[in-house]
Order: structure tokens, then sequence, then C-alpha cells
């Protein structure tokens, strides 16, 4: 990536702007809030807002002004930062760095699907199933790590030579670890069997997801082997929504040359179960995620699934501090059960943003959730996400925050 003066000048003025955005000193004070939200030590309302697909609508790439394919991107990235602090009244923690991953990758599973995509843009695509036959498991094998530290060295110092004196870069191996085993299991076999497997083939189904989680176990060690693993307790986005902003991790014992899971948050979900009933959930499912999540300091779970009537179960997982409630769960159930005791993320609903835009109708949901959660001392976050367009109507998003701050401040 060799960058040319024109795309060079663009990329460090706006580096500059995300600095002095960073340095303010409500960032700070936004930093500090999520240490004390993400312990459990406060029950004012914190949020995030995620446009997702709707970026393309808000900040397009097309606008960008640097010549560079890769500069194009990386100028987006600062953009997107500066956008979200000048936009949105949401509590976004804008850092003065730039992070730089490790060139990582894995050898995959032995067998993959075959998606056939729609010719609409960003339209739904059709899954060919890689698992046809139980006999197919044979040909699966664990996925091995792939480490391309001369390529990670080289990226590493041109970031550095191109952000010198503006950004602090901080170099990051996989910091964001987090399972969706039944989303493998529907890749490799399709959703209708994903279902009917676990009536009329259950053995088939543990045997398989058995194999995926010695497999995931097997790539963490390698990650743990080649020291590769790094702290999330940051601006690293967790689970479905959130961030790992904590003073609990690191735990006890910790030597910062050397990362382990338990220092780290991990999360893990299953949107695929959510016509299944709990016990059947517990037992292909849930079992096997407790082995997966046993390792981390502290835990995720969920994503779009509704687990109201779940959460009992889900209360039960190794280290769970962050439980997903979605558009689609009861936040009155969710209030009285999670309480005080886990973060309730909440999910609203984002196909408000499109079609009949109607302030006063988002305003009542708002207000019931907040309502009903400051009643049970729960710890929420509002996580607008799953955004996939405004319809053109960039403004939406904002008055959408507007009214959630307003909302927020009214009640502390």
């Amino acid at each position: 990536m060799k960058i040319n003066p024109h795309d060079r000048l663009i990329l460090r003025n706006l580096a500059k702007e995300v600095a002095e955005i960073a340095s303010r000193p409500e960032m700070a004070s936004r930093r500090q809030r999520w240490v004390e939200h993400n312990s459990l030590r406060s029950i004012e309302p914190m949020m995030l807002i995620f446009p997702e697909g709707a970026w393309e609508e808000l900040l397009p790439v097309s606008k960008m002004l640097c010549e560079d394919p890769q500069a194009r991107e990386i100028e987006w990235n600062l953009r997107s930062r500066i956008y979200t602090f000048n936009h949105f009244q949401d509590d976004t923690v804008i850092e003065g760095e730039w992070i730089d991953n490790a060139v990582v990758r894995d050898t995959g599973w032995g067998l993959d699907d075959i998606k056939e995509e729609s010719n609409v843009n960003r339209g739904a695509y059709h899954i060919e199933p890689a698992l046809k036959h139980f006999s197919d498991l044979k040909k699966m094998h664990f996925p091995e790590l792939v480490y391309d530290e001369p390529a990670t060295q080289v990226r590493l110092a041109q970031v550095c030579d191109l952000f010198d004196g503006i950004l602090t870069i901080r170099p990051k191996g996989v910091a964001r670890i987090g399972y969706g085993l039944t989303s493998q299991y529907l890749f490799l076999r399709g959703t209708t069997d994903l279902l009917m497997d676990m009536v009329d083939a259950p053995g088939f189904v543990h045997e398989v997801m058995a194999f995926l989680v010695a497999g995931h176990q097997h790539y963490l060690q390698q990650l743990v082997d080649a020291n590769l693993l790094s702290l999330n307790n940051d601006s690293t986005y967790h689970s479905s929504g959130g961030n790992g902003y904590t003073d609990e991790l690191p735990r006890p014992g910790f030597d910062p040359q050397r990362i382990r899971p338990c220092d780290m948050w991990g999360s893990a979900q299953s949107q695929e179960m959510q016509p299944v009933s709990p016990k059947m959930h517990r037992e292909f499912v849930q079992r096997y995620e407790k082995q997966l999540l046993e390792p981390f300091g502290l835990t995720g779970y969920g994503c779009c699934e509704d687990l109201s009537r779940k959460l009992e179960d889900v209360f039960t997982l190794p280290g769970i501090r962050r439980i997903s409630c979605s558009p689609f769960a009861n936040v009155d159930v969710c209030a009285e059960k999670l309480q005080g005791n886990y973060i309730f993320s909440w999910k609203p609903q984002p196909a408000d943003l499109v079609g009949d835009f109607n302030p006063e109708h988002i305003r009542e949901y708002i207000h019931h959730t907040l309502e009903v959660t400051q009643a049970n001392h729960c710890v929420l976050e509002m996580i607008l996400k799953d955004t996939h367009t405004v319809e053109f109507h960039p403004e939406r998003m904002d008055e959408w925050t507007r009214i959630a701050r307003q909302l927020i401040n009214e009640i502390q």
C-alpha cells in the first residue's frame, strides 16, 4: 500500500480531525461511563448507533476523495467516525487511534457451501448445502491457523508512517471471538435440515456439534500458542452490540505479553433456534456453547433471536454479562428477569426508520422500554442496528437519536 501525496494529505487531515474529537473531555467521560455500565455499577442508559447497511446512504463510498482504492477505505473509516460524532447523539467513544489488525486467516473446515447470489444489490442469496449426506462429515477437518507475519509487519510500517504524530497505532491480533454454531450448521445442511435433523437424526446433530466445538477449541488453542490474542476491554465491538470497556478484565495473573482467553470477552448466538423449544435448545446447542464460552472472562449471548422464554438457561452460561433483547423480545418479561444482574442489550426495531417515519410512535416505543427497565433497575443499553436502509433519508437516523437522547435525559 503506497499512498500518493494527494491521498496522504487528505488522510492526515482527516486523522487530525479524528484526533481532535478524541481529545475532548467528553470522550474520557463516555469511556468511564461505559466502564461503569459494563461492570453493572450504573443504571444510566447507554446508546450506540450502528448504521450498518444504511451507511451506503449516509456516507457513500463513491463520495470519497482519495484516488487509490485502499486509501479510500481508510478515508471512509475516518469519515465515518467524524460523521458519527457530528450526527448521532449516542455514546460512541471516538478514540484517537488506528487499529492495525494482524493478517490472520484459517484453512477452513474442508467443506464449502455454495452461495447463489441475487442479481439485486444486497439481495438475498440461496445456500447450496455442503453436508448433503451424513457420511460427508468424514470429509471435514479442523481449521488450521495461517498467520502472515511479513504482510502484517509491512502494513503496520505503512500506517505508522501515514499517521505518524497524529494517531496512536495499536497493533492487534484476534480481539473479537464469537460463536454461531447453528449458523455453521445451517450453512452445512440448510435451514430445513437444521430443524428436521433434531427430530429425525438427533445423534447426527450431536456428532456435528461435538465436531464443531472440538474444531473451535483447536483453533483457539492455536491462537493462544501463537500469542495472537489481544485484549478487548476497550472499544472493540462485543457480541451483537455494545463494547468491551471494563475494569474487570484482564483477570488476575495477567501478563501483557501473553493474552489468555480468560482476559477477554467472548460471545455466542443461535438465531436459527428461535422457533425451537427451550428444552431442544438446551440439548442440541447450549450444552455445546457452554464449552466454548467457558474459557472467557466475560461473555455475551444472543443476536436477533427472541430469548424471552429461554432467559433462565442463558443465565447459566459461563461468565454471562451481556444479553441481547431483540426487536422481537418482550421487554417487560426481559426487564423483570434481568433486573440489574446483566446488561440489558436492547435492539430497537430498525423498521421504524423506513416507510411511514413516525417520530411520535418512536418516542412512545423508546419511552416504554426506558420506563420498564428503570422500574426494574436494569443496566440498559440501546443498540440501534440492522439498519439496512433509511430509504435515502439520513436525517431519520439523526432524529431517532435525538428523540432517544431527550428521553434518556428526562429520566436522569
